[in-house]
């Protein structure tokens, strides 16, 4: 299979559908590159797909600090990799700086906006997805308190929280969702026992489902609700198969997908600077269903998440998006 995979690449090349200089790379995030969110989505769903598919080498690098993101770019760029695709938006202010002095090299950042003109940006609408999984929540404990614990105290972590509220309150107009951050500092992603304190204070509050958006913190939240017996809620990748009876669902956010599409673009000469917006028209976030919770969604659950799915999609419900107005139409309770 390899053999054929390398004829087919290069008779691509030699008949103009594939640049033979794509030297793909990724600079993660800082945080371990097997975090159960944002960095392994890249590398499982993103980095072995491309290479088993083209088998072409992704370079790979996992600064430790943020501080070491500039250095980073400039390395993979001056060492000719392109694309380069920055995961999260932590990298903007570095990969401005870097981009101009690269103008023929391509990159892309996940997450963030950066107007240079060999810049590919890829933003999510987190909001839509988390609608989805707060209406679940909803279906699920029938008139219960919520749970969000966000990572690192930022706008759009806020629009998660917003759209899982706006969720909940479409499926039960008395849905109450209590929000916590677990700080203001990039750390507030590699805390999980910071999470887990977070998730308990809420669950004797009486919240009976736990959505997280906080990165490798996340893990101290999901283990909280499984010693509680409470439900809860992944995102980025889907990590239902955590703790069966627990996770509730995951709000997959695909940015291995777009990784690997951006990197698929270069090698086939159609890739494009600019910023793409990714949401449930576009495959870019949704909700996992498997064999993992299934015996937590029943079959009219199910039906009735499709229907809210389709009139996302088409317009019939439009989800407020925090990251453009900060006044969330529905209320979040804090403290």
């Amino acid at each position: 299979m390899k053999l054929v995979r390398i004829f087919s690449v290069l008779l691509a090349v030699s008949i103009g559908w594939v640049h033979a200089e794509a030297l793909p790379a990724v600079a993660y995030s800082d945080g371990v590159k097997f975090d159960n969110s944002f960095n392994e989505a890249v590398f499982r769903e993103g980095v072995t797909r491309f290479q088993s598919t083209f088998d072409i080498d992704v370079m790979e690098v996992n600064p430790s600090t943020s501080d070491a993101f500039e250095s980073a770019l400039r390395e993979l760029a001056s060492q000719g990799r392109s694309p380069i695709v920055a995961v999260g938006f932590s990298y903007a202010p570095a990969l401005s700086a870097v981009a101009p002095e690269f103008p023929d090299i391509q990159f892309t950042i996940i997450d963030a906006v950066v107007d240079e003109p060999n810049v590919q940006s890829l933003i999510f609408k987190e909001w839509e997805g988390s609608f989805l999984v707060g209406a679940l929540s909803a279906m699920r404990t029938g008139g219960a308190p919520l749970g969000f614990v966000g990572g690192m105290d930022l706008p759009f972590i806020r629009g998660f929280a917003c759209g899982y509220a706006q969720g909940a309150h479409y499926v039960d107009d008395d849905a109450r969702v209590m929000v916590r951050m677990i700080g203001n500092t990039p750390d507030a992603w590699s805390n999980p026992d910071r999470g887990n304190a977070l998730a308990q204070e809420l669950v004797e509050r009486g919240a009976e489902v736990l959505y997280a958006a906080a990165g490798g913190s996340g893990i101290g939240v999901y283990q909280a609700a499984k010693s509680s017996g409470s439900y809860a809620i992944a995102v980025d990748s889907n990590q239902n198969y955590l703790h069966l009876g627990t996770m509730l669902t995951s709000m997959v956010k695909r940015v291995g997908v777009a990784a690997y599409t951006s990197w698929e673009q270069a090698v086939n000469g159609q890739w494009q600077p600019g910023v793409q917006q990714l949401g449930l028209a576009e495959n870019g976030v949704d909700w996992s269903l498997d064999i993992f919770n299934r015996q937590l969604v029943t079959l009219d659950m199910e039906r009735d998440m499709a229907q809210l799915r389709e009139r996302i999609i088409d317009g019939r419900i439009r989800v407020h998006d925090y990251t453009t107005n900060s006044q969330c139409p529905v209320p979040l309770l804090e403290g």
